[in-house]
């Protein structure tokens, strides 16, 4: 099974990866964030795209997400891991460097592109578990002995808040995110998930805290991007482990 692979800030290289071609596909929603790549990690097959394209270009509420989504779906994906760099709303969520795998979320985003739906062919999908079981557990399984090896937290489930950026929120957003149940805020969550449910691609996701959101702690542009760099080997080797026993 083909696995698509799609993160963002801070992952725009994907090292770990042996990539056999690039290709640069064109979908009826557009193009995608960047040529799509193809190869193996952790000996499984595997398609990965990164989500704001080349420097970081696009910001989140800029991605053409269904061109991304379509475009993995068209090079042969079966299934997405996401990879998402997020603030962490509660304990034990704040410390950078804790990884997440949620299992819910909430849309604030506004204004972007949400479905496949064309006039005379609406699309509606069950969206009630937004996440697919399997692929979370793969990914638990994989993280675990990584991060125990690095003595940081792995949360087994999580609310993931999804707001529109790229500003970063004030602190009584974050209460209020609190207040609705998230544990987790992000920017690129959705639609990206619910395209893929439209798409018929299960798709789970890892969310790497890379700092407290605000009110809960400092937060500085130099530390989100030291925590996401601090964070990359760990995610690739999750990814890695996790290909290898969806691909198996």
């Amino acid at each position: 099974m083909t696995i698509g692979l799609i993160a963002g800030t801070g992952f725009e290289n994907f090292d770990a990866m042996a990539v056999e071609d690039s290709l640069t596909l064109s979908t009826p929603w557009g193009s995608p964030s960047g040529p799509l790549l193809r190869g193996t990690l952790g000996g499984a097959p595997v398609l990965y795209l990164a989500r704001h394209g080349k420097g970081h270009a696009l910001a989140p509420h800029a991605i053409n997400y269904r061109a991304n989504m379509a475009a993995l779906k068209e090079a042969g994906a079966k299934a997405i891991l996401a990879v998402y760099t997020v603030g962490g709303i509660t304990e034990p969520t704040w410390k950078p460097g804790t990884l997440v795998v949620p299992h819910q979320l909430i849309d604030y985003t506004w204004g972007r592109e949400q479905s496949f739906s064309l006039e005379g062919e609406v699309l509606h999908v069950d969206f009630t578990d937004p996440y697919d079981e399997t692929l979370r557990q793969a990914l638990l399984a994989a993280a675990a002995p990584v991060q125990a090896d690095a003595s940081l937290p792995l949360v087994s489930d999580g609310v993931y808040a999804a707001v529109q950026g790229p500003r970063l929120e004030t602190a009584a957003e974050v209460d209020r995110l609190e207040r609705d149940g998230c544990t987790i805020v992000g920017m690129t969550g959705m639609p990206e998930a619910g395209l893929a449910r439209e798409l018929d691609l299960p798709l789970a996701g890892l969310g790497l805290v890379v700092n407290p959101a605000a009110g809960r702690g400092s937060v500085s542009l130099p530390e989100i991007m030291a925590a996401a760099e601090a964070g990359r080997g760990r995610i690739m080797a999750v990814l890695a482990a996790a290909a290898a026993a969806l691909g198996a």
